[in-house]
């Protein structure tokens, strides 16, 4: 065993849910154990007896784990958002609520009877029909 190499222990808490990440550790344990992250390749690279120690994550069950995770966002952020929107629809007054009842069309809109109007113009064959006895309103 090489003179330069010692034991540390940590406390850490366990959490049981599926991320990409396995561990969790802050700026204190990465100092602590001289400890090298890369993100992007998922290794944590640190010494050791013999050299360099490297933690590899598996890279398949990770972006599987990621797309499972922004499904979940998505779908945490869409229940929010209902949420929000019934808490807004309480706060509506009441009589914003009510659907006005439509009112039934005149009788006299019905009616087929029509009447020649002419246009005035020099031919007499020009003219117009129109609905007689409409509702003055």
């Amino acid at each position: 065993m090489a003179s330069t190499f010692c034991v540390e222990h940590i406390n850490f808490n366990i959490a049981d849910f599926n991320t990409t990440y396995h561990t969790i550790l802050g700026q204190p344990a990465l100092a602590k154990f001289m400890a090298i992250p890369h993100y992007a390749y998922l290794v944590l690279m640190m010494l050791a007896s013999a050299g360099v120690l490297a933690l590899r994550a598996n890279l398949s069950i990770a972006y599987a784990y990621e797309i499972e995770s922004l499904s979940l966002a998505k779908a945490t952020d869409i229940s929010i958002q209902m949420v929000s929107m019934v808490n807004d629809a309480k706060m509506v007054p009441a009589d914003d609520l009510d659907i006005p009842a439509l009112e039934p069309p005149c009788a006299s809109a019905k009616s087929k009877e029509t009447k020649d109007f002419g246009l005035g113009l020099d031919d007499p064959t020009k003219i117009t029909k129109i609905r007689a006895n409409l509702d003055p309103k």
